[in-house]
């Protein structure tokens, strides 16, 4: 069994819970909620950095960040389930780069509201964020809306999801006006993999 530090809230978080539930391991894993901003937290001695997600696996090993996280799994479940293996894994190991570019341009233009003073706050830095998510999104448009299909989730998929799903909590689903492939693509995520709707608040 394995000890995972995660937060309910978390984007990179619900890319592992997806992840898990795709290889079948979620029953695997031991949830402990973690408070990146408690000094006293032992997620601060487990992991360096201070951040979610990270694993800690029966034999003492801690791993962190949700990709290397997701690797783990795919290996755990025999290889090849997440992340393919052969010419194809490149594609998808492209698509995840992207979406994570997507997440990170996000949460910057979440952060930058949250944690900085109105004065100290930069519209400029903000539009090139919102920039990098519309181009992202363009191009998952154009790209990523093939029909998903349960037996072949992998991690460029799941990472999509997680982001939309980011996008709905946080900026109130307004991706979905511009981009209708998508909000169709999701759908049928959905059904496909049904904790997705169990591993994140919905709006």
């Amino acid at each position: 069994m394995c000890l995972w530090r995660t937060l309910p809230a978390s984007l990179f978080g619900r890319k592992v819970a997806l992840a898990a539930a795709t290889t079948g391991l979620a029953d695997q894993l031991t949830i402990e909620p973690a408070v990146v901003n408690n000094p006293h937290d032992s997620l601060l001695q487990q992991n360096p950095l201070g951040k979610i997600s990270t694993l800690i696996t029966p034999e003492g090993q801690t791993l962190f960040d949700s990709r290397v996280i997701i690797e783990f799994l795919d290996a755990k479940a025999g290889g090849g389930v997440l992340i393919p293996k052969g010419d194809a894994r490149w594609k998808v190991l492209r698509q995840q780069a992207l979406v994570d570019g997507l997440i990170d341009a996000a949460l910057l233009v979440v952060y930058e509201d949250r944690y900085r003073l109105e004065d100290e706050c930069s519209p400029g830095w903000v539009a090139c964020q919102q920039d990098k998510m519309a181009r992202a999104l363009d191009y998952a448009e154009s790209h990523y809306t093939l029909t998903p299909v349960a037996e072949t989730l992998h991690v460029g998929e799941i990472a999509l999801a997680a982001a939309l799903g980011y996008l709905d909590l946080r900026f109130e689903g307004a991706w979905r006006q511009r981009y209708p492939k998508l909000v169709t693509w999701l759908t049928l995520f959905r059904q496909e993999l049904p904790a997705y709707d169990a591993t994140g608040r919905q709006p």
